[in-house]
């Protein structure tokens, strides 16, 4: 097993943190069937350093302490950021990095919720979450992370932030 530095933990500690007060402080609209997170944007970052999961994953569980929704949004939205954060670090294409958080989200986030707001009619809930979720998250990936994550790339940035 490889160790983290202590760059790579103070990183992860950065990145809990802003995710979730990001995530906090835009709560009326975070939060929901309808959600734009816009902390998701940084979800980009495993792609270069697949540390930052760890850190992404803790943020997600923090911000997740304040849901609206469920105390179940604390258990499945945090494994789906992890889950989704962790397939971003194996892919190899950067025009493929905003797909593993959308789908992942979509799936779990929108059953989660259809399972809180629809349980009579948990399929059809399901889905209607789940594109929900699904929309809001890739209007911040395609909108917020994808340039931040084109930004790092051009200027040389994920190397000098991310020890690459």
């Amino acid at each position: 097993m490889k160790k983290i530095t202590t760059r790579q933990l103070a990183v992860c500690g950065i990145l809990a943190a802003l995710y979730a007060v990001v995530t906090v402080a835009s709560s009326s609209f975070a939060y929901g069937p309808i959600q734009f997170r816009l902390s998701e944007a940084l979800c980009v970052l495993p792609f270069f350093a697949p540390y930052t999961t760890w850190g992404l994953f803790i943020g997600c569980l923090i911000a997740n302490l304040f849901s609206t929704v469920s105390a179940l949004d604390i258990v499945v939205g945090s494994a789906a950021t992890l889950l989704g954060c962790y397939l971003t670090s194996r892919l190899r294409s950067r025009w493929l990095v905003p797909l593993p958080t959308i789908l992942v989200n979509a799936v779990m986030v929108g059953a989660m919720l259809a399972w809180v707001y629809t349980r009579d009619a948990f399929f059809t809930g399901f889905v209607t979450m789940g594109v929900q979720v699904a929309l809001g998250e890739a209007a911040v990936l395609i909108v917020l992370g994808f340039p931040l994550m084109l930004l790092l790339q051009k200027n040389g940035l994920s190397g000098r932030l991310f020890g690459r």
